[in-house]
């Protein structure tokens, strides 16, 4: 069953909430505004449904509090060093809204677009947007999708996009979960199991420096399960990319994230067509409104952010996020939620 709502306008345009059902009560609601989720119900070890994702109840909500909850962040997700790179032997300067750097597609980011919605039915949702060429800096006119499934198990995330000149792109799904529930607490208790040898040091601004360092031995060793608030880095919470271990699939995935309440025996295993995740530990909730009365507090959720590494574009190194004209980027993400 699929249900499509008006719940008011963002400049001019009307946002609507759409909501899918799929097996076990599993329920998932969508907003164009941002081609986000809002609500995820998921099923425990018992059968009693919560609602696994962080958000708001009101659309005014959402805006004063959730600039990136839940959403589709693009035209480049994640951070690029400078707000400039080099494409194609000339320079790109893009918008600098955190500090000197460039962080999740600019100050107007796909986050804040209402998104056109495509198409629909019991068991998934379309959404379309535009980036016009010059849109926060960047080069070529972007047309851009986001495509959500519900499956047997959980869910599928696909985001694609193409382009009529060079550009580079990292679109991300930008949820925090909580599997004993939105609103319950934090999440330093929940088990966390990442497929990755390797991750990406950071300098004092969250740029990567270059370096690709080894997990072992440091906090960032998620190869066996553990809890994440067992061992946290220098800065006190992990916002922090993985270069994920395991290659491909037959069906274009590799297994990246392991994670589970052990209260509630809820467990999400996540895998994607990315190279790498980023892990935050949402360490600025704090006193921020909630759904359903709930105030967060810091660490009231995780992101797992698969992706293309972040700063990308001045790493020659990195998996390269530029896309040309007569090529798709294809981002794909599954989520399965079977009870530990």
């Amino acid at each position: 069953m699929v249900t499509v709502a008006s719940i008011g306008q963002i400049g001019g345009a009307d946002v609507h909430r759409v909501t899918l059902s799929g097996p076990q009560g599993l329920r998932l609601s969508l907003l164009s505004w941002g081609a986000r989720v809002a609500e995820l119900w998921v099923p425990d070890r018992n059968g009693v449904l919560a609602d696994v994702v962080l958000g708001h109840d009101s659309l005014a909500d959402w805006q004063a509090h959730g600039r990136y909850v839940g959403a589709v962040c693009g035209r480049y997700a994640n951070r690029i060093g400078g707000g400039r790179f080099m494409l194609d032997g000339r320079q790109v300067q893009v918008d600098r809204n955190e500090g000197a750097n460039h962080l999740h597609g600019g100050a107007e980011g796909f986050d804040l677009k209402v998104w056109r919605i495509e198409s629909h039915s019991d068991r998934h949702a379309t959404f379309v947007t535009t980036s016009p060429d010059g849109e926060m800096g960047y080069p070529g006119t972007l047309g851009a999708r986001a495509t959500y499934r519900i499956t047997d198990d959980g869910l599928e995330i696909e985001m694609d996009a193409t382009t009529d000149a060079p550009t580079v792109v990292n679109m991300v799904n930008h949820a925090y979960f909580n599997l004993a529930g939105q609103g319950s607490g934090d999440v330093m208790g929940h088990s966390r199991q990442i497929g990755a040898d390797l991750y990406l040091p950071v300098d004092s601004e969250q740029i990567p420096t270059g370096e690709v360092l080894g997990v072992a031995g440091t906090a960032f060793d998620f190869r066996q399960p553990r809890l994440i608030g067992d061992r946290l880095p220098g800065a006190g919470a992990f916002d922090h990319s993985f270069c994920l271990s395991e290659p491909l699939g037959k069906d274009g995935l590799r297994p990246c994230l392991v994670a589970s309440d052990p209260v509630s025996g809820r467990c999400l295993r996540l895998s994607t067509s990315e190279p790498g995740v980023q892990l935050y530990t949402g360490v600025h909730f704090a006193g921020a409104p909630g759904k359903a009365g709930a105030t967060y507090r810091r660490f009231a959720g995780f992101a797992a952010e698969t992706q293309r590494f972040p700063d990308s574009p001045n790493k020659p190194h990195f998996p390269s996020p530029r896309l040309a004209p007569g090529d798709r980027y294809l981002h794909r993400i599954r989520l399965d939620f079977t009870p530990a």
